[in-house]
């Protein structure tokens, strides 16, 4: 940059024109097309330590937050907004708890090293996988991002790189590489990028286990190169170099089909009663098979042994009764049923709902077999002729109920 004290140029930030002394002495940019006095430069100046000061604070503060969390607390935060799913969350409560105490470890001792808590998550569509994963992001108040694996392709097939999970997670970040170092990956629908695995009955896409090979190097931990735009990487192109060493992945998916693998290994190994008779198996629930889930049946499965190796932490969630889903709706900090008495409210209408009614539309989640997933399209079905004439109508109050067996709502002024 050059000094100009050109009385005819003025700063491009104040509009001060540049004088012939040395009181106010312009500095002309590289491309000269701009051009800066010495008060402005002052000014940012001041603005800038400012910042790093508030910054420094920010980030003193997160730290002493994430520093004084325990299992405990996080589960009781997860309570909050999760159903049921108890030993799933005291698992992630403990596995999160870890992985940020070893950061928290390694800052002070860069020669210790710690293996990642990394949790691999199995369940049916519905059961809270993301919206465990959500909560946890907010409760840390960390970068999150998620990204479904089967949109993530190897290299010479149509999709994404891999590591565009890490182009999302930097996006959350607001770009600060330094924030997204230490924030949280949800990789969903893993399971959908198994290789041919005893339980499938159709070969899978060549690719998928390429793709398993691929996400190792992230998810062990290593300096990536992640592309700042688009969805491939390309040598010449802009990218980004990024350390996943403190980066807490998940991954889940539904690995339909799984119990049955359970329940064959657990048959293993029993013996015939008589000549030519079996000794029959008690029947076994989902939740029973799931709970019993191991390594070598994920293996079997489609997983690759090197990918499970860097995802130790196994969780599995069980299948969402009734109940469960009838809390779902009315207990969680944002329940659905919540969140509708709050919209309604804003047009100055109480919004009830019979028992009977939260009955039917758990029954009716049931049915569509996608577990919580489907509350929220069940009540839009039912409400939304209601919501389109409500702000016109002279209603205080409308009942969501039953009668003969289908939906009504009844209004009362």
């Amino acid at each position: 940059m050059n000094k100009v004290n050109d009385k005819m140029q003025k700063c491009s930030f104040c509009g001060a024109m540049a004088s012939e002394n040395d009181d106010n002495v312009l500095i002309q940019s590289e491309n000269e097309n701009s051009f800066i006095c010495i008060d402005c430069i002052d000014t940012i100046s001041l603005k800038m330590q400012k910042f790093k000061k508030k910054k420094a604070a920010i980030m003193s503060k997160k730290n002493l937050e994430l520093s004084s969390l325990t299992p405990k607390r996080i589960k009781q935060f997860l309570d909050d907004y999760i159903i049921g799913q108890e030993e799933a969350k005291k698992i992630i409560s403990v596995a999160v708890y870890n992985h940020y105490k070893s950061i928290s470890i390694k800052e002070r001792d860069p020669e210790i090293e710690l293996e990642k808590s990394n949790i691999i998550m199995l369940g049916p569509s519905g059961c809270g996988k993301t919206a465990v994963v959500k909560a946890l992001s907010k409760m840390l108040n960390v970068p999150f991002a998620i990204a479904d694996a089967s949109t993530l392709t190897a290299a010479g097939y149509v999709g994404s790189d891999v590591e565009v999970v890490l182009q999302r997670l930097l996006s959350a970040a607001d770009n600060n590489v330094e924030e997204a170092q230490k924030g949280i990956v949800y990789i969903d629908e893993i399971d959908k990028i198994s290789r041919k695995g005893e339980n499938l009955s159709t070969t899978a896409d060549p690719g998928h286990e390429e793709v398993q090979q691929a996400l190792l190097k992230i998810i062990e931990g290593s300096i990536v190169d992640v592309p700042q735009k688009g969805n491939r990487k390309h040598p010449q192109g802009e990218n980004i170099k990024m350390d996943t060493s403190n980066i807490l992945f998940i991954v889940g998916g539904a690995f339909e089909g799984i119990e049955k693998i359970v329940a064959k290994r657990q048959k293993k190994g029993k013996t015939k009663i008589g000549f030519g008779s079996e000794l029959k198996d008690d029947e076994k629930t989902y939740n029973e098979l799931v709970n019993n889930v191991k390594v070598e049946d994920l293996k079997k499965f489609g997983m690759i042994p090197e990918l499970l190796g860097r995802l130790p932490i196994i969780c599995t969630m069980k299948e969402l009764d009734e109940n469960a889903l009838i809390k779902i709706l009315t207990e969680p900090k944002n329940a659905l049923i919540k969140q509708y008495k709050r919209l309604l409210q804003e047009d100055g209408v109480e919004l009830n709902v019979s028992d009977l009614a939260l009955k039917a539309i758990a029954n009716r989640a049931k049915e569509r077999k996608t577990g919580a997933r489907s509350l929220r399209s069940i009540l839009e079905e039912i409400l939304n002729p209601t919501m389109f004439d409500l702000p016109e109508k002279e209603v205080n109050q409308i009942t969501l109920d039953i009668n003969n067996n289908d939906f009504v709502v009844n209004y009362n002024k």
